[in-house]
This record gives structure tokens, C-alpha cells and sequence, in this order.
């Protein structure tokens, strides 16, 4: 299975994502994450600790991705409306995070019109970086979203600092000491098993 993470907005979690999509499939399979981002986030994270998985560019994959089972691939923030064309007609599932702000809903509309314009479906949105309660952007945004028949994931991920501490540590939230890093577990975990159901047709 090819899982592509991409945003045409920096900074909603993409890699974040990506990281944590792998780590949950390799617990299915043997997973490789491609980091096709310029930036190379994830092979900055990599470098900063233990993953288990393995995490290669763009140019390492070319002679690796036959011996895995899944894919996970993070690609450059704001990809042209060409390249994500690409992205969207080579993968299973293209996973489009966003923030439950009006500056990223706002360019994620934009997003999905040229989705909608090319005809695929194979995407869904995933809200994340989700403010805790009584805060209620999180449900709000999901409530626009679906009324839109926009395909969304039921889990979104709540933004929490054990993200960003894993990210220091260069390892998976589980492997974090911080008293939230299991929700922030659970929520991916939720996401992945979404995504094992869309495969089955569930």
C-alpha cells in the first residue's frame, strides 16, 4: 500500500504525520517512508534518534521500495497543482492534514477544488493540531467539512507537546516520557486503522 502526505501549507503536521503512519504500518509489514521533501524533515528526524522503520529520499528509494510492503511517502510542503496531480494517481491514499484554522481550511479548499477538477477520491483530510476543550474548532471544522461531502477521517490528532518532543528525540510518541504521548499514539493508531478499513472497502 502507497500512503502520500502532502499540504499545500506549512506547518499543519505533514511530517508528523508521515512519521507516525509508518510507525504504525510496520507494525503491519514491513514499511519504508520516503522523505521527498527538500527540507528533509523526516531524515532530520531519523538522525535524531531510533525509528522502526526505515526512512530513505526520494533517490535511495528507486532501488529499495520493491522489498517493502507499505509505503509511506512526505512529500515537499505546497506542491504545484502538476505535482500533486502526480502524487494523487500514484498512491492508494493521499492523507491532506490540516490545521482547524480559517488560514488553513482556506487553502485546503482550494485544494480540493483541484482535486474535485481531476477526478479523484482518493484522499481524505485529516485535522490535526486540534485544541484541547472547551475549545470546539476540532468538531466544528469536522461538522463544515463533512457537511461539504469532503471525505475526512472521524479521528483528527490533538495538539499536544509530546509531538514535538518525539520530534526532538527522533523517535515514534509512544517511545516519549510525557503523560499525553499515549493519546497522541492512540489517535494515529485510530488513523491507520481508518485507513486499513478504507483498503478492505469497510
Amino acid at each position: 500500500m502507497i500512503i502520500t502526505v502532502a499540504s499545500f501549507k506549512g506547518g499543519v503536521g505533514k511530517t508528523t504525520t508521515a512519521i507516525h503512519l509508518a510507525a504504525f504500518f510496520q507494525g503491519k509489514g514491513k514499511t519504508l517512508l520516503i522523505d521527498a521533501d527538500p527540507n528533509r524533515s523526516a531524515l532530520g528526524w531519523a538522525s535524531r534518534g531510533e525509528l522502526p522503520f526505515e526512512v530513505v529520499d526520494q533517490w535511495q528509494a528507486e532501488t529499495q521500495s520493491d522489498a517493502y510492503e507499505h509505503i509511506i511517502i512526505d512529500t515537499q510542503a505546497r506542491p504545484t497543482t502538476e505535482d500533486l496531480a502526480a502524487l494523487a494517481n500514484s498512491c492508494d491514499l493521499l492523507v491532506l492534514p490540516t490545521m482547524p484554522d480559517i488560514l488553513s481550511l482556506d487553502v485546503l479548499v482550494l485544494t480540493i477544488e483541484y482535486l474535485k477538477s481531476i477526478q479523484t477520491s482518493q484522499y481524505r483530510i485529516l485535522i490535526t493540531s486540534i485544541p484541547p476543550k472547551p475549545s470546539r474548532a476540532g468538531d466544528e471544522v469536522k461538522k463544515l467539512l463533512k457537511e461539504a461531502d469532503i471525505p475526512i477521517f472521524d479521528v483528527g490528532i490533538g495538539r499536544l507537546a509530546a509531538f514535538q518532543k518525539a520530534a526532538m528525540q527522533g523517535v515514534p510518541v509512544y517511545a516519549v516520557k510525557d503523560q499525553r504521548s499515549e493519546r497522541g499514539w492512540q489517535d494515529y493508531e485510530a488513523v491507520g486503522n481508518e485507513i486499513l478499513n478504507l483498503e478492505k472497502g469497510c
